[in-house]
């Protein structure tokens, strides 16, 4: 029996209302709805280890989740940071906010982690993936360019790697491209091959 013949035995929910997301998993040719928990807190504490934030943070939103998970369901949760010069950099606040996190991101390297966790009645597995980032020198007309016209106020790092930005500002890209995306769906997958056998 094939990975999609056993997978068909389980209900898939996405616990997340990014469109990024629903896109990403949809590219995995497999069935699911999606049901954003109502407690979506990004609160961590200072003494953590920034690497581990995004991991725990997907923990917690599968830990806080609204309801019960059937008997045959599967819960994916997720969150993706941003890390620059030792400081994380999550959704910009406002116009301004969105302006200074990318001129810092301008002619530098960053990471983009993404926490997520797989949950069952029964089983519980959870990982990160990690992608670095260089950024051309981008000019103040080119971000404000990006900014007024696509409005990146949802995304952790104030841009999106699928939008204009990322074709005209990044430079390189040193692990997963969906990663960055909000989804590392090549792990995604391997880790559901595993976890369906242990469920």
């Amino acid at each position: 029996m094939n990975f999609y013949q056993k997978i068909e035995k389980f209900k898939i929910t996405l616990g997340s209302q990014s469109p990024r997301r629903r896109e990403l998993l949809s590219g995995l040719d497999i069935d699911f709805t999606i049901e954003p928990n109502k407690d979506e807190s990004e609160s961590f504490t200072d003494d953590m280890v920034q690497e581990e934030v995004p991991e725990f943070l997907a923990r917690h939103k599968s830990d806080t989740f609204h309801r019960e998970l059937l008997d045959n369901e599967i819960l994916i949760t997720a969150d993706t940071l941003v890390f620059c010069n030792g400081e994380i950099i999550g959704k910009p606040s406002d116009r301004n906010d969105a302006y200074n996190i990318i001129k810092r991101l301008s002619g530098n390297t960053h990471r983009v982690i993404t926490g997520v966790a797989l949950r069952s009645k029964g089983c519980y597995r959870s990982f990160s993936a990690v992608t670095d980032v260089t950024f051309n020198e981008l000019s103040d007309e080119e971000i404000y360019y990006y900014i007024d016209k696509y409005q990146p106020y949802d995304k952790a790092g104030a841009y999106g790697v699928q939008e204009w930005i990322g074709y005209v500002g990044i430079n390189s890209i040193n692990g997963s491209f969906y990663n960055v995306m909000g989804l590392p769906v090549q792990r995604l997958y391997t880790e559901l091959v595993k976890f369906i056998e242990e469920a």
